[in-house]
């Protein structure tokens, strides 16, 4: 996209666009890639961390029957803008999982573009943290052009303070997708009511054998549970911190980036 986005872009609609209008035109730099060979297994980490660019584009290929683990962690400094997207190719069996911490950046969006071969798997992980007055996005469109394909989508919002915290997730199924199995939660725990959770499952089916679900839900924390561990004697920032976690750990997050996300919940 060459023009600066307006809330008249569907995908662009909950966005910071006062941080996209100083940071417009982006100067990313060219397109790297991931390559996965035939039946190949790789695992990479992607940190974004406070030195780097706005973002970039990168290109990921995983042959038949080959198999990819990628983590990536989006931590810049506050003042940062970053925009990063993912667009893949997954060729048939593979196998791809996605795990994010998207927890820096005055505006961070992590956007991927997934397209899934015969007998695919797609696995995605997501959490979304926010303070102050950040505004942070996870946005995916699976494509499933092909029979069989499995895809999974899991994210967890938590917002405190003016943040807003963003999970556009598109299924888009093809003609050609038949015996398509995909879904989508998405759940988000405002820890303050000044704070804002979008969550836009949608799904775009031509095929006639799939199945598809999603599932969507923005609250507090359940202030029964918060009761019982008073009444066990646990104070009310434990407590809090406790069923917070809790909640964190329903993304399914490796170790790795589950100890940072509960690192950013006790700053």
């Amino acid at each position: 996209m060459t023009a600066l986005p307006t809330r008249k872009h569907e995908d662009w609609r909950y966005s910071d666009h006062v941080a996209l209008g100083e940071a417009w035109p982006l100067r990313l730099p060219a397109a790297r890639t991931i390559d996965v060979a035939v039946g190949e297994t790789r695992a990479v980490t992607e940190r974004l961390g406070s030195a780097d660019l706005s973002g970039d584009d990168v290109v990921v290929t995983v042959g038949d029957g080959g198999r990819l683990t990628l983590a990536v962690a989006q931590t810049r400094a506050a003042d940062a803008v970053t925009m990063q997207l993912y667009t893949l190719a997954v060729g048939a069996d593979a196998h791809v999982r996605i795990d994010i911490l998207n927890s820096g950046s005055r505006f961070g969006r992590i956007a991927l573009d997934v397209t899934l071969g015969a007998r695919a798997t797609f696995e995605l992980g997501g959490l979304i943290l926010g303070r102050g007055d950040q505004t942070l996005e996870i946005v995916t469109t699976l494509r499933h052009v092909a029979p069989g394909a499995v895809s999974r989508q899991t994210v967890r919002v938590v917002v405190n303070d003016r943040a807003t915290g963003s999970f556009l997730g598109k299924v888009a199924v093809a003609r050609e997708g038949q015996q398509t199995d995909a879904a989508q939660s998405v759940k988000a725990l405002l820890l303050s009511r000044t704070a804002t959770a979008n969550a836009r499952p949608e799904l775009e089916i031509f095929a006639d054998d799939v199945k598809c679900a999603h599932g969507a839900t923005v609250g507090e924390l359940d202030r029964q549970a918060l009761f019982y561990l008073a009444s066990r004697g646990v104070g009310p920032a434990e407590a809090t911190a406790l069923l917070t976690e809790a909640f964190l750990g329903d993304a399914g997050l490796p170790e790795m980036l589950y100890e940072e996300a509960i690192a950013w919940l006790r700053a």
